[in-house]
């Protein structure tokens, strides 16, 4: 029997707090604490996400449009942290490996960073227009900072006597980035990762609040528009739940391709 309490509470621990809040969320309702009209209840919100993916188009302002609010926005996502990966990456590296580099991009990156997002928003408007390219380079541009700083991070507190190992064992530069930087640097390069995507699914939603036509942020600046706080929430937790799942695919798709991130935890 203790063995069985053992295994169960791991399992039951992160549900904890989320039913917390859902029991005072609903206590808060019934008690008329807060007007409906700036809190729905969860029953409301429940009604509201229910329509809203499983509903039939043109049955209601929102229904059935799950599908397609989702496949926009997670076209952005995925481009925009794509080209955050492919610049961040090999960047980070270089900049944590070559102080000439560093030196000559650190100034301007750590610049750049500095600038909010919501200042770029006019800029990319203005270059791109409102649409997909403006949202894929608010993305992009949110998503690269923390995937290079993380991975100049790490590659720059290898240890130098790996690499002495590697070059008595016949192991050139370019196979060294494989076989000993990569893998040496893996627990800082997964964190860049991860907080990258995160931020991408926030800067997700200022790239969608210009006036697209679809996607989930563009739900929720409509439904502010309408007064639908009910569909603001529903838009909020799809992006949560979307986001939790999507850090666990990266980390799987990242075991699956990497040993050394097998190791993590």
């Amino acid at each position: 029997m203790p063995y069985k309490h053992h295994l169960r509470w791991p399992t039951l621990l992160p549900w904890i707090l989320p039913a917390l809040l859902l029991l005072a969320w609903s206590a808060v309702s019934a008690a008329q604490w807060v007007p409906a009209y700036l809190l729905p209840s969860p029953w409301d919100i429940l009604a509201a996400g229910h329509g809203y993916i499983f509903g039939t188009p043109g049955q209601a302002p929102y229904a059935g449009r799950f599908l397609g609010d989702l496949r926009a926005s997670l076209l952005r996502v995925l481009l925009g942290f794509g080209l955050a990966v492919l610049l961040g990456l090999p960047l980070g590296i270089l900049s944590g490996r070559l102080t000439r580099f560093q030196r000559l991009v650190g100034n301007t990156i750590h610049a750049a960073r500095a600038v909010p997002g919501i200042a770029w928003l006019p800029l990319a408007l203005v270059w791109f227009g409102i649409g997909l390219p403006a949202t894929v380079f608010l993305v992009c541009l949110a998503a690269f900072f923390p995937i290079y700083l993380n991975t100049a991070g790490g590659a720059r507190q290898i240890n130098p006597l790996l690499y002495q190992a590697g070059a008595m064992l016949g192991i050139g530069r370019v196979r060294g980035i494989f076989t000993i930087l990569i893998p040496a640097a893996m627990p800082q390069i997964v964190s860049g990762l991860r907080l990258g995507l995160g931020i991408a699914w926030a800067y997700l939603v200022l790239g969608e609040l210009t006036g697209v036509a679809d996607g989930l942020g563009a739900i929720i600046m409509d439904a502010r528009m309408l007064g639908r706080i009910d569909m603001i929430m529903v838009g909020i937790i799809v992006i949560a739940v979307m986001g939790r799942l999507s850090d666990d695919l990266l980390q799987m798709l990242l075991k699956l391709s990497f040993k050394s991130a097998r190791r993590l935890p």
